[in-house]
């Protein structure tokens, strides 16, 4: 049970650094305004506040996201993998007789 509840921190705890390297890229592609003709890329009058509240709570909803995900892969590796170092317990053999 010890080493099932490790490999399922350890999943999300990956998943949790991955998703804060997919992420922002994502945001900011999914969010580019894109260009025009020949004039490089429009200006835009923004509310900031809102923006940093959206992109902080996509980060941290895709962090969210990212550790869930994580955690279930491992929980699976873990049952796959984890149950390999468990002490197997031995078949009764007779004591020694000392004469």
């Amino acid at each position: 049970m010890k080493s099932l509840l490790i490999w399922i921190l350890l999943g999300a705890l990956l998943g949790i650094v991955a998703a804060s390297f997919v992420v922002p890229p994502m945001l900011s592609w999914y969010n580019e305004a894109g260009y025009l003709a020949k004039e490089g890329q429009p200006a835009a009058m923004v509310n900031l506040p809102e923006v940093v509240k959206y992109s902080t709570t996509r980060l941290i909803r895709g962090q969210f996201i990212g550790g869930a995900i994580g955690a279930v892969i491992f929980l699976v590796l873990g049952l796959a993998f984890g149950g390999r170092g468990k002490k197997r317990p031995r078949s009764a053999e007779p004591a020694p007789t000392v004469h």
